[in-house]
């Protein structure tokens, strides 16, 4: 997993290279946070951390990082496919809804449909996966925005979520072992993680190696830097951004199985909040919203940001209107950061 996959602008000549060493610190500070974007992300964790710690020794306790993990564990999942989608300069709003419409099915086919749990998995995935499909014919093939579509399934997925639980939850007791296996428990050293926190990381490791060492992944970037210069240079567009959409529904629809395993259940009304904080996720971790530039790492490190901010914050006794507060300036002051690296390219 590369720290940033963003092609680094290097100096090609002597002239250029005069110009570097006559840069102001913040030039050359500005210059570092454009090749590296997981960069400044990284620092505020490492202040973050410190800061909590100091105020709290029991946040950096085995126990404490254990439960920090395992709590970001599915919104960093999500974040995944949401950055590739981001990275093409669209957006995902169903990304909650997709994973939940998945997540019953999945559950619904294992109890009720008497379907081997790991038919039933499959099947949860390919429809996760469909979805994503969906998602990227529309936008490719119909020419829609990405805004409006994913805001029109939205709707759909939620509503045919509803429509086919009738509403209800289904327990883990009504689920085979294979449904649950994500949650249980591992210890490694002194943490107590999930199979589904080990899973995450394996599929952020995945993901950023295609992005970093792939020719699909330079065309992903190509794509959101410039979409008419990456036509004009002979990449199928349409065809890297249907990849794109697709790739993410795959993700939200494993997503859907480590969320059963996590919760204990499936239920209609999880993850209300999977959207705006997928996004929060990636903008902090220094994906920029215009596309083009950013790293799984970095997403990876944004959604640890956002949640040690809650529980360090919760460990200090703030109340949770301060937490909602904090969270807010992070993600204005990140991309506040965003547009001045931008401005590197000028």
């Amino acid at each position: 997993m590369s720290t940033t996959t963003a092609p680094a602008q290097q100096p090609a000549t002597a002239a250029e290279q005069f110009a570097l060493r006559r840069q102001s610190p913040a030039q050359r500070i500005q210059h570092v946070l454009h090749a590296q974007p997981a960069l400044s992300p990284l620092l505020v964790l490492i202040i973050a951390v410190i800061v909590f710690t100091l105020v709290n020794p029991r946040f950096l306790q085995p126990s404490t990082i254990s439960i920090l993990l395992q709590q970001v564990a599915i919104i960093a999942a999500l974040a995944i496919g949401q950055t590739l989608i981001i990275l093409t300069a669209g957006i995902d709003l169903s990304v909650g809804a997709l994973t939940v419409f998945s997540m019953l099915i999945m559950a619904s086919l294992a109890s009720a449909g008497g379907v081997p749990g790991p038919l039933a998995i499959l099947i949860g995935i390919l429809v996760g996966t469909a979805g994503g499909l969906l998602n990227g014919f529309l936008v490719t093939r119909i020419n829609l925005p990405p805004f409006i579509v994913t805001l029109g399934t939205l709707s759909i997925f939620l509503a045919a979520g509803l429509l086919y639980s009738g509403g209800s939850n289904i327990q883990s007791t009504a689920l085979p072992a294979s449904v649950n296996w994500a949650g249980s428990v591992r210890h490694i050293g002194p943490l107590n993680i999930t199979w589904g926190v080990i899973i995450v990381a394996l599929m952020a490791a995945v993901v950023g190696f295609a992005l970093s060492q792939t020719t699909w992944g330079r065309h992903v970037y190509a794509v959101g830097n410039d979409i008419e210069a990456a036509r004009l240079v002979g990449i199928r567009v349409n065809r890297v951004l249907l990849s794109v959409y697709t790739v993410a529904g795959l993700l939200y629809g494993f997503t859907a199985w480590l969320q059963i395993g996590r919760a204990g259940s499936a239920s209609p009304n999880a993850l209300t909040d999977a959207n705006l904080e997928s996004i929060t996720a990636v903008v902090i971790g220094g994906t920029s919203l215009f596309g083009g530039r950013g790293a799984i790492i970095g997403t990876m490190i944004g959604a640890l940001i956002v949640y040690a901010f809650r529980l360090g914050l919760s460990l200090a006794g703030v109340d949770d209107q301060w937490r909602v507060f904090a969270t807010g300036v992070l993600v204005i002051v990140a991309v506040a950061i965003d547009q001045w690296i931008r401005k590197v390219k000028s």
